[in-house]
């Protein structure tokens, strides 16, 4: 028999979406499942995306070019101009999805066992990226307790080697949530410049930011053109997860004609997608607002009932729909495996994410799970009373 490859082997299975046999059974059973494990938004994608669509009507569905079409270019490039980063059509990549700009991006930047930094708990699949471009992420803890803010400098300085090339954050958090504020990244920014890596920054979150908070751009960080890449996505921002439509803006040349040449052997990214993303670019700003308003009763509602349960661990959340929650479990992987094929309340359940899988650092996680809140706010309730009801029954209950 042929053998797979070694990728194929080393890869890892989405912590997101493996469990989703187990809910298809329990909705096979007649148990309702409160989908609290993925980052689906539920809100409406804006009809212009559809209308320009259904106005482009071409006779022949062709090619685009491989950097994206320009019109679209030139929207996001504008779109970057209004929020005070000052970028111009050259500067952007079209990419299909976030997911291929941050391949493309490591593919581009890194050699077969580079290193590169990143903050964990971190989106699962970076794990996977790396593991297409074999090159190898470098875990710094962050804590619950310390609602995973970024540690001291000196601990990224530690681990700084003669492999490592890169820093790479997400900004606002997936799983935590966590925004990081403007200084923390001047520091990042210094300790890239000083040791000639490159920091990359996953800000497809930028609008979810709460409590009157403000995102900051690592393409705002002074004296980093040469060193700042920024991937993004209309998935989050647009509810348009389907359209499979994201980008790569960076001011380094030298990177972003390389980088051109990785979209150039994939062709092009979705054409329909690319006409109704340019059109999503044109709403106006009560767009974003009304979302982040829409967000933050569904953020404070989630948090408020899970912190009536005894025994869970509550972090702040400032930002993204995500929050990563400690429950007294003895193993999350487990737990949320159990809640699909064993329990129910009220005909229901809930399907988490389990923490582990955001971790590279063998052991860390087992007690927590990622919650995204995009439900409606009467369904949070009820998925956190499940939940609830879970915890009291749980044979594996720690405490």
């Amino acid at each position: 028999m042929p053998q797979l490859s070694t990728r194929a082997k080393e890869i890892p299975a989405s912590p997101i979406r493996k469990l989703v046999p187990y809910a298809d059974a329990a909705k096979n059973r007649g148990t309702h499942v409160f989908h609290l494990n993925i980052g689906q938004p539920d809100i409406k994608t804006p009809p212009s995306f559809f209308e320009a669509i259904e106005q482009a009507n071409p006779e022949v569905l062709a090619y685009t070019h491989s950097e994206g079409i320009l019109s679209l270019r030139e929207k996001i490039a504008a779109y970057y101009s209004r929020l005070g980063y000052p970028v111009n059509d050259q500067q952007v990549l079209v990419t299909t999805g976030a997911s291929e700009a941050l391949s493309f991006v490591f593919s581009t930047c890194f050699n077969p066992g580079d290193e590169l930094i990143v903050p964990e708990p971190f989106y699962a699949n970076y794990n996977g990226f790396s593991v297409f471009s074999d090159i190898n992420i470098v875990p710094i803890q962050t804590d619950i307790e310390n609602n995973f803010s970024l540690p001291p400098m000196e601990a990224f300085e530690a681990l700084i080697t003669e492999r490592t090339k890169g820093i790479l954050i997400c900004n606002p958090g997936n799983p935590t949530g966590v925004m990081y504020p403007k200084e923390a990244l001047e520091k990042l920014g210094k300790i890239v410049k000083k040791h000639n890596l490159y920091l990359i920054a996953d800000e497809v979150y930028r609008e979810f930011a709460y409590d009157n908070l403000k995102h900051h751009s690592i393409l705002g960080l002074p004296d980093l053109e040469e060193n700042a890449i920024v991937t993004d996505s209309v998935s989050k921002r647009f509810s348009a997860c389907g359209a499979r439509i994201g980008c790569i803006v960076s001011r380094n040349k030298s990177f972003r004609d390389a980088a051109l040449k990785f979209c150039q052997a994939r062709l092009c990214s979705p054409a329909m997608g690319q006409i109704g993303a340019a059109a999503m670019y044109d709403l106006p700003a009560s767009f974003y607002e009304e979302v982040v308003v829409e967000y933050v009763a569904r953020r404070n509602t989630l948090l408020e009932h899970l912190r009536k349960i005894e025994g869970v661990y509550v972090p702040e959340v400032n930002g993204a729909f995500y929050a990563m929650v400690r429950l007294p479990i003895d193993d999350s992987e487990k737990f949320c495996q159990w809640m699909l094929e064993e329990f129910s309340h009220d005909g229901a359940t809930v399907m988490m994410a389990p923490g582990s899988g955001f971790y590279s650092t063998p052991g860390r996680g087992k007690d927590e799970v990622r919650m995204a809140y995009v439900l409606q706010e009467s369904d949070l309730v009820k998925a956190v009373t499940a939940l609830q009801k879970a915890l009291e029954v749980y044979p594996g209950r720690t405490n």
